[in-house]
C-alpha cells in the first residue's frame, strides 16, 4: 500500500510491508543526491520531501549549532542528512541534520560511517511540521543516538536517551549551557527577522552566557 500527503511544509509518502532488503535497495537506487529523506521502522518506509517552510527552520538550526559550537570552542563534525541504519535492529533514518560532538574524534577523517562499528551522531535534529507516519523516537532510540531535538513549527522539544528510551528534558546534553526555552525563542524570532540579524543576536546571547 502507498499513501501520500502534502502540505506547504512537507510532502510525505509511505509504503507498507517493506523488508530490510527492499529498504536498502531503495537507498542504493535513489542515491545520495535525492531531495527526499527516508525513515524506516522495520515495516513501514516513509519518504519525506522537504518544502520551503521545513527547510527554512532546518537551515536556522544548523546555523545556530555552528555558531554555538564556535563561540563555546566545541569541536563538531556535521553529518547533515546522513543515512543512519543498522541491520541488526532493522531500523534506518535520515535526520534533517546530525552532528558528531563528543565522538567527533572517533569519526574524524573517515569517508564512510558504519553504525555496526562506529558511534552514532551525538545530536540529531528533526523538523516535522506535519505528522510523521513512523515513530521516529523509537527509530532513533534503536540506533542509540544520545540526543534528539524535534520541532513541529510551534514547539521545540529536547530528548535524551536513557536505558528505556528517550526522556524529554529542558537542557541540551551536548551543549549544557543551552535550555530548550532559549533555543525555542530564537527559532520563533526566525519567523519575523532577517537571518543575519538573527545569527548576530544569537552569538551575542551565547557570549553573555559564557
Amino acid at each position: 500500500m502507498t499513501i501520500a500527503t502534502s502540505t506547504l511544509a512537507e510532502q510525505r509518502t509511505w509504503l507498507e510491508s517493506i523488508s530490510w532488503s527492499t529498504f536498502t535497495t531503495l537507498l542504493r537506487e535513489t542515491g545520495e543526491n535525492r531531495g527526499s529523506r527516508f525513515a524506516y521502522d522495520g515495516y513501514r518506509l516513509e519518504i519525506m520531501t522537504p518544502l520551503y517552510e521545513h527547510e527554512s527552520y532546518n537551515i536556522q538550526f544548523d546555523r545556530f549549532i555552528f555558531a554555538l559550537a564556535e563561540e563555546l570552542n566545541v569541536i563538531i563534525k556535521s553529518a547533515r542528512s546522513m543515512t543512519l541504519k543498522r541491520e541488526d535492529v532493522g531500523r534506518g533514518i535520515e535526520p534533517d541534520n546530525c552532528y558528531y560532538i563528543q565522538n567527533e574524534l572517533a569519526v574524524r577523517g573517515k569517508r564512510e560511517i558504519d553504525l555496526a562499528k562506529d558511534p552514532p551522531p551525538d545530536l540529531a535534529i528533526e523538523v516535522d511540521i506535519t505528522s510523521s507516519s513512523v515513530d521516529k523516537l523509537q527509530i532513533y532510540a534503536a540506533l542509540r543516538v544520545p540526543e534528539l531535538w524535534r520541532y513541529n513549527g510551534r514547539v521545540l522539544r529536547f530528548y535524551q536517551l536513557g536505558k528505556t528510551g528517550y526522556t524529554e528534558c529542558d537542557r541540551s546534553l551536548v551543549f549544557p549551557v543551552l535550555l530548550v526555552t532559549e533555543m525555542a525563542k530564537f527559532i520563533e524570532q526566525s519567523k519575523t527577522i532577517d537571518e543575519i540579524s538573527l545569527v548576530r543576536s544569537f552569538r551575542a546571547w551565547v557570549r553573555e552566557k559564557i
